[in-house]
């Protein structure tokens, strides 16, 4: 079970929630980039990068039976800020499809640079698997 926690008095975040709380079989997924399952980058283009790391997200999950509507928390961390604005009507429109569900407590970090030099995104993920 998953529930956006939203409280009293506050506005209703756009495309996050402020916090969820949910009961099941915790799933820590590392740091997830842009890259194939090979581990080869096929882009450099920022929202595309995203998308596959949503995907490489949600490869993990559901090798814990998990599905996106079980993620409770994400972590984005991104080389530049006004590259992510840029392709957000990109990266919301795939959110969308992939994941659907914005009650996800997230926080977009932007860093100086990413391990692997043609990363330009990097999203941790926690997901909660009912039992």
């Amino acid at each position: 079970m998953k529930k956006a926690l939203l409280p009293a008095g506050w506005v209703k975040p756009r495309g996050y929630a402020n916090g969820v709380s949910a009961t099941g079989l915790q799933v820590f997924i590392a740091g997830q980039i842009g890259w194939d399952e090979q581990a080869r980058f096929q882009t450099t283009d920022f929202a595309a990068q995203a998308i596959q790391a949503l995907k490489n997200v949600l490869a993990v999950l559901h090798e814990a039976g998990g599905k996106p509507e079980h993620l409770v928390r994400m972590t984005w961390y991104v080389t530049d800020k006004r590259e992510y604005l840029a392709a957000l009507k990109d990266i919301g429109r795939a959110f969308r499809e992939l994941i659907g569900d914005y009650d996800i407590a997230m926080s977009a970090v932007q860093v100086v640079a990413l391990i692997e030099d043609e990363a330009k995104v990097e999203i941790e993920a926690t997901a909660v698997v009912p039992q």
